[in-house]
């Protein structure tokens, strides 16, 4: 079993809007929704847990509902102060209906483009793994200072990439690993959903990211994602 954990508790800050950004309507659909449609699509993902707050749950049920998308909900969890804990939130609320060698799917409901082949090649690279997260290829040169100011080292383009979501896991070992640093306190200093899962020593295998897949933080990424969806590319 495949359960994904949907993330919808952020405030969306930096967008300025009255809304949190995955609530805001693009071409007639919440963004969250237009990730729903994909995880509710797809083959490999059973049930699908959302992260949000109270106040959101009665318009999300309302478009589950609108758009046939109940069949995968298995419920609401609450969101925490740090992403992390948010997703350790989750991770306690599905355990009644999974085992430890189930995989969990984490994503961001503000992540809309979200496709099919994605989900597909996450699951298919669990394979000999204990996790697998997309990943992009650093395309500028990449240097080290440690004040900010000046520059300590040259670090190896090649060498370095940058995580998405979403990110799949064993979900024994990542709740394991979640609930030592729980336990500890330093969830709240994880700023990555893999963090915990190299911290506890999990084989994490790398797959190929998707560009498009980006990650809705400022006007300038509505913009984007706006055009997007009035093209009909998605």
């Amino acid at each position: 079993m495949t359960v994904a954990i949907l993330l919808s508790g952020g405030k969306g800050s930096r967008m300025g809007t009255d809304i949190p950004k995955q609530y805001i309507t693009v071409e007639g659909v919440p963004i969250l929704v237009y990730c729903l449609k994909t995880l509710n699509k797809s083959e490999y993902i059973d049930k699908i847990q959302i992260v949000a707050d109270k106040q959101w749950h009665d318009g999300i049920i309302g478009w589950l509902s609108r758009f046939g998308l109940e069949d995968k909900f298995l419920g609401f969890s609450a969101p925490g102060a740090t992403r992390q804990e948010s997703i350790m939130n989750g991770l306690k609320d599905i355990r009644r209906v999974v085992s430890d060698d189930d995989f969990v799917f984490i994503h961001d409901g503000a992540r809309p483009l979200l496709t099919l082949s994605m989900i597909e090649e996450s699951i298919h690279g669990m394979k000999g793994y204990d996790g697998v997260i997309p990943v992009l290829p650093m395309k500028d040169t990449v240097y080290m200072s440690k004040d900010g100011e000046c520059i300590d080292s040259l670090l190896k383009r090649d060498e370095i990439f940058a995580g998405q979501a979403p990110e799949t896991f064993i979900y024994g070992k990542y709740f394991e690993a979640n609930k030592t640093l729980e336990e500890s306190g330093e969830i709240v200093n994880i700023k990555g959903s893999t963090e915990p899962a190299v911290m506890a020593g999990m084989r994490m295998h790398l797959i190929d990211g998707d560009e498009r897949n980006f990650k809705i933080t400022t006007k300038a990424d509505l913009e984007r994602f706006e055009e997007i969806a009035k093209s009909r590319e998605i």
